[in-house]
């Protein structure tokens, strides 16, 4: 049974990257990347912190080989990613709080720590640590709140908790573990 929600997982692991990597360029906004937060919440809540870190991590290195996208593919995801699943264990089930933790992580982190990166590997000089903290706000705002919706839905039709299970990830039920 526990190989069953193993492979389980990484099909979703699979399917989650490759629709991440698949509509991060179709539905993009010129510095920020909307879908990549909405993919990071959905997998932080679905799956937990480091499976949500594994997939922002593989979708921006595919991101970066194939489609030529700077280092911000990754500095842009990665902290979001763990911090949602993190916030979202540590308010016990609650959405908003894997969305609060990708605009943080992401929003705030992530664009921070993609100043010194961009300025090393880049070259971008003459910029502010500051340069990128409204766009990826922004994108974050968007696909966090998509993220939102989405799994709001889910949850009121027992859906989310359903596929928590079934991946036998810990569920949350009225702000108690379950």
């Amino acid at each position: 049974m526990e190989k069953d929600k193993k492979v389980l997982r990484l099909v979703l692991l699979a399917m989650l990257i490759g629709l991440g990597v698949v509509i991060s360029p179709i539905l993009r906004i010129e510095g920020m990347c909307p879908m990549a937060h909405l993919i990071n919440i959905v997998c932080a809540v679905l799956m937990g912190p480091w499976y949500a870190l594994l997939c922002a991590t593989l979708i921006g290195i595919i991101r970066m080989t194939i489609m030529g996208i700077p280092p911000l593919a990754l500095t842009g995801a990665v902290f979001g990613a763990v911090l949602s699943g993190l916030l979202y264990r540590a308010s016990k089930g609650k959405i908003i709080g894997a969305v609060i933790g990708e605009i943080i992580g992401t929003g705030i982190i992530g664009a921070v720590v993609s100043y010194p990166v961009m300025e090393i590997f880049y070259g971008r000089t003459g910029l502010s640590w500051m340069y990128y903290v409204p766009m990826f706000i922004s994108g974050t705002l968007i696909g966090g709140s998509i993220a939102f919706c989405l799994l709001m839905a889910l949850s009121r039709s027992g859906t989310l908790r359903e596929f928590q299970q079934k991946l036998g990830i810990q569920v949350y039920e009225n702000g108690k573990r379950k």
